[in-house]
């Protein structure tokens, strides 16, 4: 019987297990267990003792489980018998597969029955020791990896898990494509779909042997390009793709238009809103031009009144008898349509004329002083004696008061002095009473001319103008 002393086992990375080829050891013996690998100690058909990684002396206490079966012999040389399995932890890349026949799956995106193949690798490595050897393992003397699917040198079909891997294959790859509602013209798209779903149906059965499939991918699908119904389902795709394409133009060309259309009317709306503003703006600095310059002109002609000696109310004054010279207010009775009544025609209050009357009231005695003459002379009109009426003076009305109207104050509206204008508003206001005196002492004899206000209702006026409202006499 051959005793070795040291246990090893220095193989390939294809290797998934590999039983050492001695089975009898003595105590003592050194096991040597490499960073990727256990050791299983095999005894009469059952997993005993397992090691790790390291260099480990047999002895009676770090093999307990195989102890127990032991029957040390005598004489110096305690041998034991024992299977050592040496199991490959590292992960196995690159594992071929590919299905043996077409699947046929209906394309739920044109209605067509079409059959296709798959191909490609998955990566697989030893997770429970005890469960690889002695559910897959057993009494042979190892597992490589051309034992899983099968391979160069293998004969079809031998691989242990050819049939489970093909077969879920099979049935995953129709149910995913159906239940995702893939297109199988662009399952390439989906591969990752695709090798992630049967990744994880497939290590459902890995499991029970100690195994695991880290990642499983599939590479290629093999469409029948051949197939009638292939070719007219490519077909379809071709014409849907065509006229989504053509209306995806359509819309982008719609969409330029109505964006151009939408910047042109932004673009006229703010061109009107600038305009606007800048007639705003125009008209606004117009405005305010001449604002300004009446104010200069009203703060030049105030400096100007200054100056002369007069103030705002004179020349309002001397403007009021000015009106009533261009007006012909001078007196000439009833008949005539003039007189106080006239002022009041014009739209002067009876304010503006006391206004008026107060600052000329020396420029006008002289002439009330003749108009009072004048009036006692006619039967005391003027002088408010009504009884005297009946007997007025026959050249009453023949000779009035020379001149009065004709010639105001002489010389007044000629180089007036400093207060020249209010010179030619007594003038003017001087006129107008002695007119409206002349007036009232010739009413009794005057021919019936009254009339009545139709706008305020006054009733018995001999003037032109209502004195209360100022309306004009109706022309009959």
């Amino acid at each position: 019987m051959e005793i070795i002393s040291v246990i090893k086992y220095e193989g390939n990375n294809e290797v998934f297990a590999y039983k050492h080829p001695k089975e009898d050891f003595t105590i003592g013996s050194q096991l040597v267990v490499h960073e990727s690998q256990e050791a299983l100690f095999f005894r009469d058909g059952k997993a005993m003792d397992l090691f790790q990684a390291g260099r480990h002396t047999l002895t009676t206490y770090n093999i307990p489980l195989l102890q127990s079966l032991l029957k040390l012999g005598t004489g110096g040389e305690n041998v034991f018998h024992a299977e050592v399995y040496f199991i490959n932890m590292a992960t196995q890349m690159g594992i071929r597969w590919g299905t043996d026949s077409k699947v046929r799956l209906f394309d739920p995106a044109s209605g067509l029955h079409i059959e296709i193949g798959a191909s490609g690798t998955f990566n697989l490595k030893v997770v429970d020791s005890k469960k690889l050897i002695v559910k897959l393992v057993g009494t042979t003397d190892s597992l490589l990896q051309s034992d899983i699917i099968g391979g160069e040198g293998v004969a079809y079909g031998t691989g242990k898990f050819k049939a489970l891997v093909i077969n879920k294959v099979k049935s995953h790859l129709a149910r995913i494509i159906k239940e995702q509602n893939l297109n199988i013209l662009e399952i390439d798209a989906y591969l990752d779909i695709l090798s992630e779903s049967l990744r994880t149906a497939i290590n459902e059965d890995f499991e029970e042997y100690g195994l695991f499939m880290p990642e499983f991918y599939v590479t290629s699908i093999m469409t029948p390009d051949d197939d009638p119904n292939f070719m007219r389902l490519k077909q379809q795709y071709a014409d849907k793709t065509l006229k989504v394409r053509e209306e995806e133009v359509r819309r982008a060309e719609a969409e330029a238009a109505q964006g151009r259309k939408i910047l042109e009317a932004q673009t006229a709306a703010q061109l009107k809103m600038v305009n606007a503003q800048g007639e705003a703006d125009a008209l606004r600095i117009k405005a305010q031009a001449e604002a300004e310059a009446y104010m200069m002109q009203a703060q030049a002609e105030a400096q100007e009144m200054k100056m002369k000696g007069y103030t705002y109310q004179d020349e309002t004054a001397r403007q009021v008898g000015l009106e009533a010279m261009q007006n012909g207010i001078t007196g000439g009775g009833a008949g005539g349509g003039s007189g106080i009544g006239d002022i009041a025609g014009l739209g002067v209050t009876l304010g503006a004329m006391g206004g008026v009357i107060n600052m000329t009231r020396d420029a006008l005695n002289p002439i009330m002083g003749d108009a009072r003459k004048m009036g006692e002379g006619f039967g005391g009109v003027v002088s408010g004696n009504p009884g005297a009426a009946g007997t007025p003076d026959p050249n009453a009305t023949l000779n009035p008061v020379p001149n009065v109207a004709a010639n105001p104050v002489p010389n007044a509206g000629v180089n007036p002095a400093p207060d020249a204008g209010a010179g030619v508003a007594n003038a003017a206001m001087g006129a107008a009473m002695a007119g409206a005196a002349m007036g009232a002492a010739g009413a009794a004899s005057a021919p019936a001319g009254v009339w009545n206000c139709p706008n305020c209702g006054k009733l018995g006026i001999d003037s032109r103008f209502c004195p209360d409202c100022g309306t004009p006499r109706p022309q009959n």
